[in-house]
Protein backbone atom coordinates (compact mmCIF):
# COMPACT_ATOMS: atom_id res chain seq x y z
CA UNK A 1 0.00 0.00 0.00
CA UNK A 2 1.95 3.31 -0.92
CA UNK A 3 -1.33 5.42 -0.96
CA UNK A 4 -5.19 4.06 -0.66
CA UNK A 5 -8.56 5.97 -0.43
CA UNK A 6 -10.55 3.68 1.97
CA UNK A 7 -13.12 3.41 4.96
CA UNK A 8 -11.85 2.93 8.01
CA UNK A 9 -13.69 2.61 12.18
CA UNK A 10 -11.27 4.42 14.28
CA UNK A 11 -11.38 1.81 17.39
CA UNK A 12 -8.70 4.69 19.50
CA UNK A 13 -6.81 7.43 19.54
CA UNK A 14 -3.60 9.19 21.29
CA UNK A 15 -1.51 12.14 21.03
CA UNK A 16 2.08 12.09 20.58
CA UNK A 17 4.51 15.00 20.74
CA UNK A 18 2.13 18.69 20.90
CA UNK A 19 -0.18 18.57 17.83
CA UNK A 20 0.20 15.17 16.18
CA UNK A 21 -2.27 12.26 16.64
CA UNK A 22 -2.49 8.13 16.33
CA UNK A 23 -5.14 6.43 15.79
CA UNK A 24 -6.04 2.45 15.94
CA UNK A 25 -8.22 1.99 12.73
CA UNK A 26 -10.08 -1.12 11.46
CA UNK A 27 -10.37 -1.11 7.51
CA UNK A 28 -12.46 -3.39 5.91
CA UNK A 29 -9.42 -4.43 3.54
CA UNK A 30 -6.80 -4.86 5.81
CA UNK A 31 -7.77 -4.95 9.35
CA UNK A 32 -6.32 -3.40 12.51
CA UNK A 33 -3.92 -1.05 11.43
CA UNK A 34 -1.77 1.74 13.56
CA UNK A 35 -1.75 5.26 11.86
CA UNK A 36 -0.56 8.80 12.52
CA UNK A 37 -2.39 12.45 11.90
CA UNK A 38 0.64 14.61 11.80
CA UNK A 39 -0.71 18.07 13.01
CA UNK A 40 -3.80 16.10 13.64
CA UNK A 41 -5.15 17.93 16.50
CA UNK A 42 -4.89 21.27 14.62
CA UNK A 43 -5.56 21.00 10.73
CA UNK A 44 -9.37 21.57 10.39
CA UNK A 45 -8.74 21.12 6.62
CA UNK A 46 -7.58 18.04 6.34
CA UNK A 47 -9.41 16.82 9.54
CA UNK A 48 -12.45 18.98 9.88
CA UNK A 49 -13.37 17.48 13.66
CA UNK A 50 -13.62 13.83 13.07
CA UNK A 51 -11.07 11.88 14.34
CA UNK A 52 -13.06 10.60 17.48
CA UNK A 53 -13.87 6.87 18.41
CA UNK A 54 -16.26 4.93 16.94
CA UNK A 55 -16.35 7.48 13.87
CA UNK A 56 -17.00 6.29 10.15
CA UNK A 57 -14.46 7.81 7.71
CA UNK A 58 -13.57 7.92 4.54
CA UNK A 59 -9.39 8.28 4.96
CA UNK A 60 -6.74 8.90 2.26
CA UNK A 61 -3.75 6.68 3.34
CA UNK A 62 -0.02 6.55 2.64
CA UNK A 63 2.85 4.22 3.60
CA UNK A 64 6.29 6.19 4.51
CA UNK A 65 9.26 5.69 1.84
CA UNK A 66 10.81 2.84 3.79
CA UNK A 67 7.53 1.36 4.40
CA UNK A 68 8.04 1.18 8.01
CA UNK A 69 4.62 3.07 9.15
CA UNK A 70 0.61 4.43 7.72
CA UNK A 71 0.32 8.23 7.94
CA UNK A 72 -3.54 9.67 7.55
CA UNK A 73 -3.16 12.40 5.07
CA UNK A 74 -6.80 13.35 5.14
CA UNK A 75 -10.25 11.81 6.41
CA UNK A 76 -14.08 13.02 6.37
CA UNK A 77 -16.72 12.02 8.32
CA UNK A 78 -19.07 9.43 6.92
CA UNK A 79 -21.44 8.20 9.86
CA UNK A 80 -20.45 8.48 14.04
CA UNK A 81 -22.63 7.56 17.24
CA UNK A 82 -24.22 10.88 17.49
CA UNK A 83 -25.94 11.43 20.64
CA UNK A 84 -24.19 8.13 21.71
CA UNK A 85 -21.33 10.25 23.25
CA UNK A 86 -23.50 11.41 26.02
CA UNK A 87 -24.70 7.68 27.33
CA UNK A 88 -21.90 7.08 29.17
CA UNK A 89 -22.86 3.52 30.51
CA UNK A 90 -23.43 2.57 26.68
CA UNK A 91 -20.02 3.75 25.78
CA UNK A 92 -18.96 2.03 28.43
CA UNK A 93 -20.40 -1.33 26.63
CA UNK A 94 -18.61 0.13 23.25
CA UNK A 95 -15.07 0.24 24.47
CA UNK A 96 -15.05 -2.99 26.16
CA UNK A 97 -16.60 -4.43 22.68
CA UNK A 98 -13.49 -2.38 20.92
CA UNK A 99 -10.78 -3.26 23.32
CA UNK A 100 -11.75 -6.65 22.57
CA UNK A 101 -11.44 -6.28 19.01
CA UNK A 102 -7.99 -4.63 19.56
CA UNK A 103 -6.78 -7.80 21.40
CA UNK A 104 -7.95 -10.04 18.82
CA UNK A 105 -6.41 -8.39 16.23
CA UNK A 106 -8.79 -9.06 13.37
CA UNK A 107 -7.03 -10.65 10.17
CA UNK A 108 -7.73 -9.55 6.97
CA UNK A 109 -9.41 -12.29 5.20
CA UNK A 110 -12.15 -11.01 8.20
CA UNK A 111 -11.92 -7.87 7.76
CA UNK A 112 -15.20 -6.89 6.27
CA UNK A 113 -17.39 -9.12 8.74
CA UNK A 114 -15.60 -7.50 11.43
CA UNK A 115 -16.26 -3.71 10.22
CA UNK A 116 -19.67 -4.53 9.54
CA UNK A 117 -20.65 -5.47 12.98
CA UNK A 118 -18.57 -2.99 14.54
CA UNK A 119 -21.07 -0.37 12.08
CA UNK A 120 -24.28 -2.68 13.68
CA UNK A 121 -23.02 -2.11 17.20
CA UNK A 122 -22.61 1.66 17.08
CA UNK A 123 -26.40 1.88 15.27
CA UNK A 124 -27.58 -0.48 18.21
CA UNK A 125 -26.24 1.44 20.99
CA UNK A 126 -27.63 4.54 19.58
CA UNK A 127 -30.76 3.64 18.23
CA UNK A 128 -31.94 1.08 20.95
CA UNK A 129 -34.02 1.83 23.56
CA UNK A 130 -33.06 -1.20 25.90
CA UNK A 131 -29.44 -3.16 25.31
CA UNK A 132 -29.03 -6.02 27.12
CA UNK A 133 -25.67 -5.73 30.18
CA UNK A 134 -24.66 -9.19 27.86
CA UNK A 135 -23.64 -6.93 25.43
CA UNK A 136 -20.24 -7.34 25.32
CA UNK A 137 -20.21 -10.89 25.81
CA UNK A 138 -22.69 -11.21 22.69
CA UNK A 139 -20.64 -9.23 20.68
CA UNK A 140 -17.54 -11.50 21.49
CA UNK A 141 -19.06 -15.02 20.63
CA UNK A 142 -20.98 -13.07 17.52
CA UNK A 143 -17.18 -11.39 16.57
CA UNK A 144 -15.80 -14.82 17.03
CA UNK A 145 -18.33 -16.28 14.83
CA UNK A 146 -17.41 -13.92 11.86
CA UNK A 147 -13.81 -15.19 12.21
CA UNK A 148 -14.53 -18.07 11.49
CA UNK A 149 -14.73 -20.20 14.95
CA UNK A 150 -18.70 -20.57 15.48
CA UNK A 151 -19.94 -23.97 16.05
CA UNK A 152 -23.11 -25.49 14.71
CA UNK A 153 -25.56 -24.86 17.68
CA UNK A 154 -28.67 -26.47 15.94
CA UNK A 155 -27.38 -29.96 15.44
CA UNK A 156 -25.28 -32.65 17.53
CA UNK A 157 -21.37 -32.45 16.32
CA UNK A 158 -20.89 -36.33 16.91
CA UNK A 159 -24.38 -37.95 15.15
CA UNK A 160 -25.39 -35.22 13.21
CA UNK A 161 -29.23 -35.23 15.33
CA UNK A 162 -30.96 -32.21 14.83
CA UNK A 163 -31.52 -30.51 18.30
CA UNK A 164 -34.51 -29.73 19.37
CA UNK A 165 -35.89 -28.34 22.79
CA UNK A 166 -34.46 -31.21 25.06
CA UNK A 167 -31.02 -29.73 26.99
CA UNK A 168 -27.92 -30.13 24.87
CA UNK A 169 -24.49 -30.37 25.69
CA UNK A 170 -21.21 -28.14 24.40
CA UNK A 171 -17.40 -29.32 25.02
CA UNK A 172 -15.40 -25.93 24.91
CA UNK A 173 -12.12 -27.27 23.94
CA UNK A 174 -13.58 -29.07 21.05
CA UNK A 175 -16.19 -26.77 19.79
CA UNK A 176 -18.93 -29.25 20.07
CA UNK A 177 -22.22 -29.38 20.47
CA UNK A 178 -23.75 -32.42 21.42
CA UNK A 179 -26.77 -34.22 22.26
CA UNK A 180 -27.39 -36.23 25.47
CA UNK A 181 -26.45 -39.30 23.64
CA UNK A 182 -23.33 -38.19 22.61
CA UNK A 183 -22.50 -35.95 25.82
CA UNK A 184 -21.52 -39.16 27.66
CA UNK A 185 -17.91 -39.30 25.57
CA UNK A 186 -17.22 -35.61 26.46
CA UNK A 187 -17.66 -35.99 30.69
CA UNK A 188 -16.28 -32.33 30.93
CA UNK A 189 -19.30 -30.44 29.05
CA UNK A 190 -21.04 -28.24 30.02
CA UNK A 191 -24.88 -28.12 30.28
CA UNK A 192 -26.90 -26.16 27.67
CA UNK A 193 -30.67 -25.62 28.06
CA UNK A 194 -32.84 -24.67 24.83
CA UNK A 195 -33.56 -21.46 25.58
CA UNK A 196 -29.87 -20.22 26.41
CA UNK A 197 -29.05 -22.54 23.04
CA UNK A 198 -31.80 -20.66 21.04
CA UNK A 199 -30.17 -17.18 22.70
CA UNK A 200 -26.99 -17.99 21.07
CA UNK A 201 -28.26 -19.05 17.83
CA UNK A 202 -29.84 -15.92 17.95
CA UNK A 203 -26.55 -14.08 18.41
CA UNK A 204 -24.16 -16.22 16.18
CA UNK A 205 -24.66 -14.71 12.97
CA UNK A 206 -27.63 -12.26 13.52
CA UNK A 207 -27.91 -7.99 13.43
CA UNK A 208 -27.45 -6.77 17.20
CA UNK A 209 -30.93 -5.74 17.02
CA UNK A 210 -32.08 -9.93 16.47
CA UNK A 211 -30.09 -10.81 20.03
CA UNK A 212 -32.29 -11.85 22.43
CA UNK A 213 -32.25 -11.36 25.79
CA UNK A 214 -31.25 -13.97 28.88
CA UNK A 215 -33.91 -13.80 31.62
CA UNK A 216 -32.91 -14.29 34.92
CA UNK A 217 -29.54 -14.98 36.69
CA UNK A 218 -29.05 -18.78 35.56
CA UNK A 219 -29.01 -18.22 31.38
CA UNK A 220 -27.13 -15.54 32.39
CA UNK A 221 -24.67 -17.57 33.75
CA UNK A 222 -25.06 -20.21 31.78
CA UNK A 223 -24.05 -17.77 28.99
CA UNK A 224 -20.95 -16.24 30.33
CA UNK A 225 -19.64 -20.11 30.87
CA UNK A 226 -20.13 -21.01 27.86
CA UNK A 227 -18.84 -17.96 25.79
CA UNK A 228 -16.01 -17.06 28.32
CA UNK A 229 -14.87 -20.62 28.13
CA UNK A 230 -15.00 -20.82 24.01
CA UNK A 231 -13.41 -17.39 23.94
CA UNK A 232 -10.31 -18.08 25.84
CA UNK A 233 -9.80 -21.80 24.89
CA UNK A 234 -10.25 -20.97 21.08
CA UNK A 235 -9.28 -17.30 21.03
CA UNK A 236 -6.81 -17.08 23.39
CA UNK A 237 -7.79 -13.73 25.01
CA UNK A 238 -9.16 -13.61 28.84
CA UNK A 239 -10.50 -10.27 30.59
CA UNK A 240 -8.21 -9.53 33.16
CA UNK A 241 -7.79 -6.71 35.58
CA UNK A 242 -9.98 -4.32 33.51
CA UNK A 243 -8.28 -5.59 30.14
CA UNK A 244 -8.61 -8.20 27.42
CA UNK A 245 -4.94 -10.04 27.41
CA UNK A 246 -3.57 -12.83 25.26
CA UNK A 247 -3.48 -16.03 27.49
Amino acid sequence: MKEVTTQAVVLRTGHFREIDIWLKLLLPERGIETVFAFGGSRSRHRFPGCLDVLNTLECRLRTSGYGNYVTLEEARLISGPGDLRSNWSRMGLAANCLRFLEALDVPADSAREAFGLVEDLRRHLAESRTVSPLFPLFFRFAMACRLGYGPDLEHCSLCGRRLGDEPSFFQVSEGLMLCTGCAGKFPSSLLVKSAVRNLLCSVEYGAPETWGKARGYEERRACSALIDGFIQYHLGIVWDRGTFRKS
